[in-house]
């Protein structure tokens, strides 16, 4: 199983950490994958992270199946991350026998939509966390890479479609945010999917949108199982703990990796 955190997460991140616990348990081997940049690693690449670069987790995946021999291979994401691994999947599809099955979880499938409804008044705080999180993280990289970033490129970025419009979109090939929005969905491939599918979302998420035809596409599809619950917020899913630790999410997950084994 190789794990994938989400925006300005690392492998470090609780979710990831109580995955990779339950994985190990079950008798399968978990890798924490941290995405380019996150977890310490700013100093290893002069580029930034984005929701687009399923290919870096191709790139893992493909390094394991080479080194290790395997033969079954799981995909796990979250919000960020669950993008990540489903647009893969999408992109893979049958041409990666050692591909098994993928989870997801609040997956930021369709970019756009999740971003302005961060901006809405009530998912400010969110916003602003990020916010932070993300021009702290481009001045570090201006220090590392004097050359290629400013910090002053995020001037005035009070949203993450700002922020994503003057930095992540220039910086990483994209024409604006908008563009890098269209193009980085997961949304785009999720239909093509071939292989044992879950996305977990809850309907009180507060900044996750999946849209109508979005939705569509998943429904047509077989190999997806889409469960929505009324509550869970944005990865949470708590649960009265009931023999176990309460992450419900958590427990979803590794019975469905294990049935499809």
């Amino acid at each position: 199983m190789i794990a994938v955190h989400g925006l300005e997460g690392s492998s470090d991140s609780q979710y990831l950490r109580g995955i990779a616990a339950k994985a190990l348990a079950a008798g399968m081997n978990a890798v924490r994958m941290n995405q380019r940049n996150c977890g310490g690693t700013d100093s290893l690449a002069p580029t930034l992270y984005h929701s687009g670069l399923s290919g870096d987790v191709g790139a893992v995946a493909e390094a394991l199946i080479r080194s290790e021999g395997l033969r079954r291979i799981a995909l796990v994401g979250y919000s960020m991350g669950g993008n990540l691994v489903l647009k893969l999947a999408g992109e893979w599809r049958d041409t990666h026998p050692e591909l098994a099955v993928v989870a997801a979880v609040c997956p930021a499938l369709d970019l756009a939509a999740s971003a302005d409804a961060l901006n809405e008044p009530a998912n400010r705080l969110y916003e602003m966390h990020f916010v932070r999180r993300l021009k702290k993280r481009l001045a570090l990289k201006a220090k590392l890479f004097p050359n290629r970033f400013t910090v002053a490129a995020g001037n005035g970025a009070s949203s993450v479609r700002a922020f994503d419009n003057q930095v992540t979109a220039p910086f990483s090939g994209f024409r604006d945010a908008d563009d890098y929005y269209a193009r980085a969905a997961a949304a785009n491939v999720v239909g093509g999917i071939s292989v044992p599918t879950l996305i977990l979302h809850s309907a009180d998420d507060p900044f996750i949108r999946i849209q109508p035809e979005t939705v569509s596409k998943i429904a047509a599809n077989r190999n997806i199982r889409f469960v929505e619950t009324a509550h869970g917020g944005h990865c949470a899913f708590l649960a009265a703990p009931n023999g176990y630790d309460g992450y419900w999410a958590e427990r979803q997950i590794v019975d469905f990796l294990r049935r499809a084994q």
